[in-house]
Parts: C-alpha cells; structure tokens; sequence
C-alpha cells in the first residue's frame, strides 16, 4: 500500500506523519488489496475558530461510484452519531 500525506496550510512533524502511518497500516488487516492512500490535512482558521480537517482517500480496485458512495456515507452517519452522543453525555 503506498501512502501520500499532504498537510496543506502547514508542516505536519513527523511524529504526526508516524501516527498516521501506523493507523492506516490497520486498513490491509481488512482488505489487502488497497492501491494507495492519500491523506490531506488541513488547517482552517479565522477569527474565532481553528478548524482541522482529515482527509483520507482510499484506492481500491473494481470500486463502483455508488456502492462506494453508500459505505462512505454510512461510514460517516456512525462517527457523526458517536460524537453526538459523546458530546450528549458530557
């Protein structure tokens, strides 16, 4: 699996580029046919808020548009919902 990290609007250190590295290393435990990864992070900041933005494009062969559409948004309905209930509870 290759791996592209981009920090856009700053310097990722490369204890932050280790951190990365070893996370997605965990993606080939479950499918070991990954082409590539590309992870962008960015740094939005104005006045009042600081925004960081993770990023992270897998690519993986025979994918279709809209099946992968569909794992991507339910993917992200479960983080959403977990961060809501966190937040509920504290």
């Amino acid at each position: 699996m290759n791996l592209v990290i981009h920090a856009v609007s700053f310097e990722a250190d490369s204890k932050l580029r280790e951190f990365i590295e070893k996370k997605l290393q965990k993606l080939e435990t479950f499918f070991d046919k990954i082409i590539n990864v590309e992870v962008f992070l960015k740094l939005d900041s104005n006045e009042t808020v600081k925004d960081k933005t993770v990023e992270v494009k897998v690519h993986v062969p025979g994918k279709k548009f809209e099946e992968s559409t569909d794992l991507a948004l339910d993917s992200v309905s479960r983080q959403i919902k977990k961060q809501k209930e966190k937040m509920r509870l504290h």
